[in-house]
């Protein structure tokens, strides 16, 4: 039994090492939640584009949105961890402080869910995708694989949902709309937005205007 649970150990390695190497170079095959959505929804709406293919307003966009330090923390940002951990003792709220890097980590590598197991693996991907890779590539990961929808994944699969067009031709106000969305994309609809989106809306907007890319 021992032999065997290290074969399946060294397996695991293997495959995660090859997919870390494959991941520098091309967007995943396929990833773990994608299967999941699948199975849920009996849908898969993805179409990966490179970099250069999606504009510059959905860029600002998810940064101004999710993660304003990215170009500035290794992968994670413990100043917004800390406060979203006081905002959920104060609220009662689940309230996310995880960086656009450890949502990579999760979206390609992992499954969605809690739990100190999963948390600890996100971190070693979290980690290991900073060094081997670069801001520019895990943006590029982070967008092709992000859930906005059901069954719906990534950023061009989702212009085309909501808007009808490809991504590089957003307005500023649609990337926002659908940055805004990003924390409940499977509950929240750029085009029926509650006050607390309207307001986050607003708030990404001016933001955007300080969001610097960088290759």
């Amino acid at each position: 039994m021992w032999k065997f649970i290290k074969r399946v150990f060294y397996i695991l390695v293997i495959i995660n090492v090859l997919s870390l190497i494959w991941g520098r170079f091309f967007n995943p095959i396929i990833t773990i939640i994608q299967i999941e959505g699948l199975v849920k929804y009996q849908k898969l709406d993805r179409d990966y584009i490179s970099y250069n293919e999606m504009g510059d307003h959905i860029k600002r966009a998810v940064i101004a949105s999710e993660d304003q330090n990215f170009y500035k923390h290794n992968g994670f940002d413990f100043t917004a961890i800390q406060q979203a951990y006081e905002d959920n003792q104060k609220k009662k709220k689940i309230r996310g402080g995880s960086t656009i890097s450890q949502q990579t980590a999760k979206n390609l590598f992992l499954w969605n869910g809690g739990g100190y197991f999963r948390k600890g693996l996100e971190a070693v991907f979290t980690f290991t995708i900073e060094k081997a890779w670069n801001k520019k590539i895990i943006l590029e990961r982070y967008l092709n694989s992000i859930e906005m929808g059901q069954g719906v994944f990534g950023i061009e699969a989702a212009s085309q949902y909501y808007y009808g067009k490809s991504a590089k031709n957003l307005t500023k106000s649609e990337a926002a709309w659908i940055a805004v969305v990003l924390p409940s994309p499977k509950k929240y609809d750029p085009k029926n937005p509650t006050r607390a989106m309207i307001r986050k809306h607003s708030r990404v907007l001016k933001q955007m205007n300080y969001m610097t890319l960088e290759d």
